[in-house]
């Protein structure tokens, strides 16, 4: 596609896929996804970036995609994801990056940050604000339907998942995490029985696409992505000081659900984010869902370059 090229690296005893374009003497970009999302879900800013003059790097992160599985007698979550990550620019003989990250692709995106902040130029987060880590109540204060609710109990989404073939599980995740509203099941329905047969995908996403990501997920299926995030929130990493230093762009879809969220959205706007990202801008998206990069490519790319440029200069 446009130039991307493929390639397998092999770090912590796994090989992991990653996607990249642009020349390899320019400032690199590290893209991390989030789900149901892969590489692929980045194409439209790796593209934009490589012909504004920087290096584009987007891994599937392990046990999504084309990437290995850890091992299955290893416990592993978010700190193995920032190993890997480190690990793949070594790999690459790369010292310094830009990380550009959405949904749960933030934690290991802010943890690089806090531990590795000579490394990083700067962060750009799509949709999630940089908060202390600690256990979230989102699954006590919302009703027992709520989505992670259902994803966090062992066996419960494989089977909802596995009654369908998995481009349908991805068209159905897609249409319900594009909509405004929280992901609430009733008590006598699964996740996927929220999503009508004859609903059409967002207008920004086509068959093809979906096509692409189904072929991904095929081939990892949806264990690993069961477990990291949605089964490692409670994870602890040792971090005494939470305040991000290096420069960070937090952009928002007006129209995201995660800020119904309980607490999301008053934390943003009351001025509580700015606590913990010393250095940290805003930009809001007019209709902008969970999945803005793939619904306004242009804009996303115009406030992500515009960032680049001013801390790569």
């Amino acid at each position: 596609m446009d130039g991307i090229t493929h390639k397998f690296v092999k770090v912590n005893g796994l090989k992991l896929h990653i996607a990249e374009i642009g020349n390899t003497s320019s400032p690199v970009v590290v893209f991390l996804h989030g789900f149901p999302e892969i590489w692929y879900s980045w194409r439209h800013q790796m593209i934009a970036i490589a012909n504004a003059g920087y290096r584009a790097i987007a891994p599937d992160f392990r046990g999504f995609g084309l990437s290995d599985p850890a091992p299955e007698t290893e416990e592993f979550g978010f700190s193995g994801l920032v190993d890997d990550v480190i690990a793949i620019v070594d790999s690459l003989g790369v010292d310094k990056i830009s990380i550009i990250a959405k949904d749960f692709g933030v934690r290991p995106a802010f943890l690089i940050a806090l531990r590795y902040p000579k490394r990083v130029t700067g962060v750009i987060s799509l949709g999630v604000p940089h908060r202390p880590f600690k256990p979230r109540t989102y699954h006590t204060d919302l009703p027992e339907g709520f989505y992670i609710n259902r994803w966090r109990e062992p066996g419960r989404a494989e089977a909802d998942f596995g009654r369908l073939d998995t481009k349908t599980v991805l068209r159905n995740i897609y249409i319900l995490f594009s909509r405004s509203e929280i992901p609430i099941a009733n008590e006598n329905q699964e996740i996927m029985d929220i999503v009508s047969p004859c609903a059409t995908l967002p207008s920004w996403l086509t068959d093809d696409d979906l096509s692409a990501f189904a072929a991904l997920y095929e081939k990892s299926g949806f264990v690993e992505p069961l477990k990291v995030p949605y089964r490692s929130s409670n994870e602890e990493y040792g971090i005494e000081d939470p305040v991000i230093k290096n420069p960070m762009l937090l952009i928002i879809g007006e129209k995201d659900y995660f800020l119904k969220f309980p607490g999301v959205k008053e934390f943003i706007t009351s001025g509580s984010v700015q606590q913990f990202v010393s250095n940290l801008e805003i930009e809001y998206v007019q209709e902008g869902s969970h999945f803005v990069q793939e619904q306004f490519p242009e804009k996303l790319n115009h406030l992500i370059l515009a960032f680049l440029d001013k801390h790569n200069s």
